[in-house]
């Protein structure tokens, strides 16, 4: 199919499994090594998997990635494309399920976010990676999730650690500051309006804060880009955190992440800003 053809049917196409199963279908299995179902708790979804470089590459750095789905729904294993990309450029990628609303609420989903952070620190060593270069990264709600270890250093001082013990941190598309809540399904997750104003990631920006890339697209239906990814790097720029940002034409909320399966990465350079990032910050 052609790549043009393949863009258009994504945004309809991964509203269901069956968009991610094709994009899956689309990956090499040369480029990395895949270890699944690792537990960092106790509870049936604090499982990850592990996708190392399948080439040899001396400790290199590792990405622990989370996923969007309004808080309410995800797989890890759909999200192998994701897994393959980070690992084909020389990255650890650690993808992370975490427990979900409606039977679990904030911040649930962000303590859940740090045990990953903290298993990925004791076992970086084990899966060949630096455990001195270790970055969260997370598309929409799980862009939340990643900005919310990163810089409210509530979540991983719970787990003995600190933000600055992160390279960086990278969101994809994510919500920073967005209450009232009028999304339904987010309004469960957070129970809203008993939402407190410390569950905005936007108000963590501090010159503590790790170094940021954010990408998003320029027009997103989805999560405002101008009150979430350029206010966030605003922010955390007059901190004097370094900070990379762009909005990308072209792409939406949904294929942002999807340009970065190898049958559409020429729709948008996010693997490649992403891995520049890493080996830069790192």
């Amino acid at each position: 199919m052609p790549r043009r053809a393949w863009f258009a049917m994504l945004p309809a196409l991964l509203t269901a499994c069956s968009g991610a199963d094709l994009l899956n279908a689309t990956v090499s299995t040369d480029s990395y090594r895949r270890t699944e179902g690792l537990a960092y708790g106790a509870d049936p979804r604090q499982l990850l998997d592990v996708y190392q470089p399948a080439a040899g590459v001396s400790r290199p750095p590792l990405v622990v990635f989370f996923y969007g789905g309004s808080w309410s729904s995800g797989e890890r294993g759909d999200y192998r494309f994701v897994g393959e990309a980070l690992a084909s450029r020389g990255i650890v990628a650690v993808v992370a399920d975490y427990r979900l609303s409606p039977a679990f609420r904030y911040p649930a989903f962000v303590q859940d976010s740090a045990s990953a952070v903290r298993w990925a620190v004791d076992h970086a060593a084990e899966f060949g990676a630096d455990e001195q270069r270790i970055f969260v990264m997370g598309h929409s709600a799980g862009a939340y999730n990643a900005a919310m270890v990163a810089l409210d250093a509530r979540w991983l001082a719970a787990v003995g650690l600190a933000p600055a013990r992160l390279a960086g941190w990278i969101g994809l598309a994510g919500p920073y500051d967005f209450l009232p809540i009028g999304d339904p399904q987010t309004r469960v997750a957070f129970d809203w309006p008993q939402t407190s104003a410390d569950s905005q990631p936007i108000i963590h920006a501090s010159p503590a804060s790790p170094p940021a890339l954010l990408l998003a697209p320029a027009e997103d239906s989805v999560v405002n880009p101008q009150r979430s990814t350029l206010a966030m790097a605003a922010r955390l720029r007059a901190s004097g955190v370094r900070v990379e940002s762009e909005l990308f034409d072209g792409v939406s909320h949904v294929t942002l992440l999807a340009s970065m399966a190898q049958v559409l990465r020429s729709r948008a350079p996010v693997l490649a800003r992403v891995a520049g990032f890493v080996q830069s910050a790192g």
